[in-house]
Formats: C-alpha cells, structure tokens, sequence
C-alpha cells in the first residue's frame, strides 16, 4: 500500500474516532444536562410540596387553637343569635333543617361537633361549597365569634318529630346499631361531646342515610376512620336499615320543643327560609 495513502486512511480513521468522541461526549453531556434539569424540577415540585403542607399544617394548627379557645370561651348568646341570621335561612331560625334531609337539624347538637364540623368545612375536610363563605366570614371574625354562634345553636330545642325512614327491618337495623354504632354514638344516638360524636337522634331519615352513603363513597373524608372502615364493609341496604333505625331514636324530652308550633322568639314571624322547612312541620 502507498504510505500516503496509508497515512490518509489513518488520519480519516482518527478524525472519524474524534467525531464520534465528541459526539459521544456531546450526547453524554447532553443527558446529564436533561437529568439536572429533571432533578432541579424534582427539587423545586418538593420544596413547593413542603411548603404547601407546611402553610397547610400551620393553618390546620391555627384552626384547632380557635376551636379550643372557642370551646373554653364564654358566650354572648345576643352576639350568637345575629351570627345565626346567616344560618337560619337553609337550617330554619329553629336549626331544625328540612324534613327533606337537605339541610340538617343543627339545634340541641354538641357544641364541640358543631365546632368541628365548621372547622373541616374550613379546611377542605368536608366538602360544602353551600357552607364555605359562612365557615371563612366566621373564622376570619375569630374565636369569640365561633364561642358565640356554636353556644346560640346548641341551645335551641329540638324538633319534636323528625322525618323517618319506612319502617321495615327495624330489628335488623337495632341489631346494626348495636354491633356497629353504639359504641360511639350511644344507647339512643346522643353522641359524646367530650370525643366530638355527634348526636344522631331526632336527625332527618335522608340526611342520615345520605352521610352513611357519602362516608362509604368516600365523599366524606372527615369520618372517624373506624367508622369510615365498617361503613364500608355495609351494603347499601343495610345503610339504609341502619338509617331507618336511627331516625326513629328520640332524644330526651328537655331536649325537645313542646310542640311543633314552636316558633324561635328571636326571629320576626314569616321569616323567609330556603326550603320552607318549617311549613312542613304543620
């Protein structure tokens, strides 16, 4: 061979090698660089993660410090009564709700339920779009504001007859409670204040078995999560036995309203309501 010639081939051969050195190099550093990028955004979608269940814990600790304080505060029940107007309009100036079970019976309910109830309103723990501008007006007006509504609603007597459900399979339903329910709720559905279970007695048929169903579904994320764990094992006839039951539990008389005549004193007649839940009751 042509020692030139030889020395082209070579010199082609080490150009070539140093292309695809730099290629080799070019595609390396290329990667790298994707992968930096792809670390730096890993890093920052976690700071922002952080940083969004830091402010969120912050706001978590800051709702349970007013629900505390409001529950050792001492009430203004004329202060409470104006804070009820915003409230009266869906649940009655009586809290007794609608028979419908679209709005609930808030009156003679625990105030440490109620309070709990507005605090997972307040952080997204209870999904109530209805609710939300009330729950952010009051705890924006602190804790004396939420002492005083809370104090105002859980005085009110209760409806005298609430809606029930038809009727059928009540032993089963009494069987259902008792294995399941009672624990926690009580003998007679009258809740514990002390551990924020609500009383469930004198509640509205559809509103019961609309809760069991939604805890079931997972559409209410503030159950207890033992409660969450049997609901969902229940069919959806056995929650709808278990309502049935329960809204046929009544709560004790000094509880109760005399007579389903009884009016709110602290609102003018005719006051208009939503639903007109009241009517119904006549």
């Amino acid at each position: 061979m042509n020692y030139l010639l030889f020395l082209k081939i070579n010199k082609t051969k080490s150009i070539l090698n140093l292309l695809c050195l730099s290629m080799v190099f070019f595609v390396s550093n290329a990667a790298q660089a994707e992968s930096n990028a792809a670390q730096a955004e890993s890093n920052t979608a976690q700071a922002e993660s952080n940083t969004a269940q830091a402010e969120s814990e912050a706001e978590s600790d800051k709702i349970d410090n007013l629900v505390n304080e409001a529950l050792n505060g001492t009430p203004d029940l004329e202060k409470g009564k104006a804070l009820y107007r915003n409230c009266a309009a869906c649940h009655t100036p009586e809290g007794w709700g609608s028979p419908s079970g679209r709005f609930p019976q808030i009156a003679g309910q625990h105030q440490t339920v109620l309070l709990k109830q507005l605090a997972d309103i307040r952080m997204g723990n209870r999904d109530n779009p209805t609710m939300i501008p009330f729950t952010n007006s009051l705890f924006a007006r602190g804790t004396q504001a939420l002492t005083d509504i809370s104090a105002y609603i859980t005085q009110l007597p209760m409806v005298p007859h609430n809606s029930i459900g038809r009727g059928m399979r009540l032993e089963e339903g009494k069987q259902l409670y008792a294995d399941n329910c009672k624990k926690c709720h009580g003998d007679n559905g009258e809740g514990e204040a002390e551990k924020f279970y609500p009383r469930i007695h004198g509640q509205h048929f559809d509103y019961v078995l609309r809760q069991l169903q939604w805890i079931k579904e997972g559409r209410r994320r503030n159950a207890d999560k033992k409660m969450t764990k049997q609901i969902k094992k229940f069919s959806y006839d056995q929650l709808f036995i278990i309502a049935d039951y329960v809204s046929r539990l009544r709560p004790d008389k000094s509880l109760v309203a005399e007579t389903h005549d009884w009016r709110n004193p602290d609102f003018r007649p005719g006051f208009m309501t939503a639903p007109r839940a009241v009517d119904r009751y006549r």
